[in-house]
């Protein structure tokens, strides 16, 4: 019997809808990370006494200044999940990067993602 090298059509379905589902809610997420940067609620210093108001400029300085960190990392997320999408279109998705095998499909369901089987992850740090 020959080794498999790729995930049978069903699969890459199941990898897609898996993938489809991450991508809607990191997508609704950085929607509200960008909201908070762009403070579209409307509630800013404007609308407090002059008291508070550099203590609340430098917090909402480094509030959006966080969310736009989070913003950048939840973006580089949809970005990869968006890449696996395109893997699956190309029937490439759950190869190893590196070593050409499969990716075990527990991993790709833990991180629907990955490019890189754990092996390969861990040998790579070295």
């Amino acid at each position: 019997m020959s080794e498999k090298n790729r995930y049978s059509d069903e699969e890459l379905q199941e990898f897609k809808a898996i993938i489809l589902e991450k991508l809607a809610k990191a997508q609704k997420e950085y929607d509200t990370l960008r909201a908070n940067i762009n403070n579209t609620d409307g509630n800013d210093i404007a609308d407090t006494s002059p008291t508070f108001k550099i203590l609340e400029e430098g917090a909402t300085t480094l509030s959006k200044e966080e969310a736009g960190q989070l913003a950048t990392r939840q973006l580089k997320f949809i970005q990869h999940l968006q890449n696996a999408l395109i893997r699956i279109e190309n029937k490439t998705y759950g190869v190893c990067c590196e070593t050409g095998e499969l990716i075990p499909k527990e991993r790709l369901r833990a991180v629907p993602h990955a490019t890189r089987s754990v092996e390969a992850k861990n040998m790579k740090r070295k």
